[in-house]
Order: C-alpha cells, then sequence, then structure tokens
C-alpha cells in the first residue's frame, strides 16, 4: 500500500471519528429533507445517530446504489449518516449494508420474510385513495408487484386496489419507487417521523 492511501485512508478516519464525536455532543436536531428513510437494521432515532461511525462503507457496499448521504446543511447530528430516498430508488432488503457496518449502527436482519418482518422497520407505507389509479377504476399494481412481502405489507382488492397492512411492511420504498401517479399515490412514512408522532401521542 502506498504512503499517499495510507494518509488518505487515516485522514478519512479522522474525519469520521471527529464528525460522530460532534455528533454525540450535539444530537440531531435538523429535520431531515424530503421523505428519508435510513438504511435496513437500523438502530432506532438518536441511538443510530450516535453509532454510526460516517465510514460510508454501507454505500459502497449496496448493489442497488440506493444508500445517499446527508451533507453539513442537515445538522452536524446527521452530517454524513447514509438515508434511502425511496422514489428515487428503494431497497432490495439485499442486507450488504448491514453485514459490512463496523459500528453497530446497521444491524445484519436476516434473507428471509420473516426475518424482514421482525428485523426491518425503515417506516410504514401509506396509500393516498384520492391519487391512486387503482381506487379510481384503473387497473395499476405496480406497488403490490414491487413489494418484497407481497400479500403480506401489501394487499389486494377489487381492480388492484392496494391495502397496507401496517405490522408487516418494513417500509422499503420499493413500493413507492414502483408508483406510476405522479405524484405517488403510495409513499412510506419514515421511521423518524413514526417515532415522533408515537412520542408527541404519549405525551399528549
Amino acid at each position: 500500500m502506498s504512503s499517499s492511501l495510507t494518509r488518505r485512508n487515516l485522514l478519512g478516519a479522522s474525519i469520521a471519528a471527529a464528525m460522530g464525536a460532534a455528533a454525540v455532543a450535539t444530537k440531531a436536531d435538523a429535520a431531515p429533507r424530503g421523505n428519508h428513510l435510513r438504511p435496513p437494521g437500523a438502530r432506532p432515532p438518536g441511538e443510530f445517530e450516535d453509532a454510526c461511525a460516517r465510514c460510508f462503507k454501507c454505500g459502497s457496499a449496496c448493489p442497488n446504489n440506493c444508500i445517499q448521504f446527508y451533507g453539513l446543511r442537515d445538522g452536524i447530528g446527521r452530517a454524513f449518516t447514509p438515508y434511502i430516498s425511496a422514489r428515487a430508488r428503494g431497497c432490495t432488503l439485499c442486507g450488504e449494508c448491514a453485514n459490512v457496518c463496523p459500528s453497530g449502527a446497521l444491524k445484519p436482519f436476516g434473507t428471509t420474510r420473516e426475518e424482514w418482518r421482525e428485523n426491518v422497520d425503515m417506516g410504514t407505507a401509506r396509500v393516498n385513495e384520492g391519487q391512486c389509479y387503482s381506487f379510481h377504476g384503473r387497473t395499476c399494481g405496480a406497488c403490490y408487484r414491487a413489494c418484497p412481502l407481497a400479500g403480506e405489507a401489501i394487499k389486494i382488492g377489487l381492480y388492484e386496489t392496494p391495502h397496507v397492512q401496517e405490522d408487516a411492511c418494513v417500509g422499503c420504498g420499493l413500493c413507492e419507487q414502483a408508483c406510476l401517479h405522479l405524484p405517488q399515490a403510495i409513499r412510506v412514512v419514515p421511521r423518524d417521523k413514526l417515532f415522533k408522532q408515537v412520542k408527541r401521542t404519549r405525551e399528549g
């Protein structure tokens, strides 16, 4: 290994360590832009930001190229941590990101439907019936066919109307990516937002 490459690796590690320490000290309070999801196997909000090493290994390992990274304008606590924009490209649940995570911010979650339901909680899909083609007599079914848990997370009715089963949906975002309507008639509410909704309900 060349000395220049070694120096670059050390510099990258130093930056990641500094950002991780800053995240722990400041916490993440800026609202994420867009409808962003954490990668599968992510720790709960707050714990994830504290644990993430900002090493970018999850993005490099993703064969679907769906993992992006927040920047400094998203807040020091969230900067350089990974996210997925489902409309651009959903998650195929391959598990490579979690398998290479060195810090435990992303935990391996398995390869079967049962393991996905038990260990993955990226968010929950919600259907806007006013926009969905199938709810207006124009058979579509694109979201159902894209769902890796079709028949469990999404069931279909007349004209292939999608009915999300929230207890089985893992929030991968493939349904949102596949939706033919503009803007999309099905969206995944990220786990971060669901967490805040539950917290407000309990506090209220």
